[in-house]
């Protein structure tokens, strides 16, 4: 399925201005989450509990608070909250172009994809161009949902990428883990590890390495369960649950997961086709 723009938005920077669509670059279709539920098949449903009056407290009787001190808050409003919120703006705005040496990979926290708007592509390409040649990053600001953000902007393969960055204070320093001295290391014990290095070297990462086991086995079991009516509950006509229910085909996620997977890269193809077999076999215990 084609992917979908989550926004549209206009890199700009002096007198130049590009308009992008910024897309996902993960797919959240594939993961599993467990729903909580009571014995007779019912999800149960959250509430807050105030332990000094002793009952459930409604939405309508909740406050945001701040805690400055143990034990004390200073307590806010939702309008005060969005009164902090930035201005709306579809601006990414460059405001430097840096080394990538200089951009730490260890501050990326969410990456999207950023395509050529609309009678863009020329511009779009020229800059990726040179960004790729010139081995730069372009550090901007980007307003999403109210937040401003600081972003690197990438280029690679000719596509540009927007990396949002983590805060100097989010980021624990390598000093806070700290070393033990060690004396000066013997050549003997240096080549020893290098060729030990080189016997595993490998010249990319192959996707297939990148496979999640436990939710292959999970889907596997879940779906051997389901086929036997083992362990198989339902809610209780008539709740809203049953109204809104939506029918998972947990193979179907499966073969999408092992599908994206596997058009990444031809050995990646070959082993998922291996696998086939053993996902049909599932049904009947098999390992998939």
């Amino acid at each position: 399925m084609a992917a979908r723009a989550i926004s549209s938005a206009t890199i700009s920077f002096g007198l130049v201005s590009i308009p992008v669509k910024l897309y996902t670059t993960t797919e959240s279709s594939g993961q599993i989450s467990f729903n909580m539920l009571h014995q007779c098949g019912t999800r149960v449903k959250q509430q807050y509990w105030c332990p000094t009056d002793e009952k459930v407290v409604p939405r309508e009787e909740m406050v945001k608070g701040y805690e400055f001190a143990k034990g004390k808050y200073v307590t806010f409003t939702n309008e005060e909250i969005k009164a902090l919120e930035a201005e709306a703006t579809q601006m990414i705005e460059i405001r430097e172009f840096l080394p990538l040496a200089q951009v730490d990979p260890l501050h990326f926290e969410r990456a999207y994809y950023l395509a050529p708007g609309s009678e863009s592509a020329k511009a779009y390409r020229l800059l990726a161009d040179v960004m790729e040649r010139t081995g730069r990053a372009g550090i901007a600001t980007f307003v999403m949902r109210g937040k401003e953000y600081l972003v690197a902007i990438l280029a690679e393969s000719g596509i540009l990428r927007a990396e949002t960055l983590r805060f100097a204070d989010e980021v624990r320093s390598a000093d806070d883990v700290g070393l033990p001295e060690t004396k000066k290391v013997k050549a003997a014990d240096v080549q020893r590890f290098t060729r030990a290095i080189q016997a595993r070297a490998e010249k990319t990462l192959d996707p297939d390495e990148l496979g999640d086991p436990w939710t292959e086995k999970l889907v596997a079991l879940a779906e051997k369960k389901r086929k036997r009516g083992e362990d198989v509950v339902e809610a209780p006509a008539g709740t809203a649950e049953e109204e809104q229910a939506e029918v998972i085909d947990l193979m179907a996620v499966l073969k999408r997961s092992l599908g994206t997977t596997a058009a990444a890269h031809p050995r990646t193809r070959r082993a998922a086709a291996s696998r086939r077999p053993a996902a049909r076999r599932s049904s009947s215990g098999g390992k998939r």
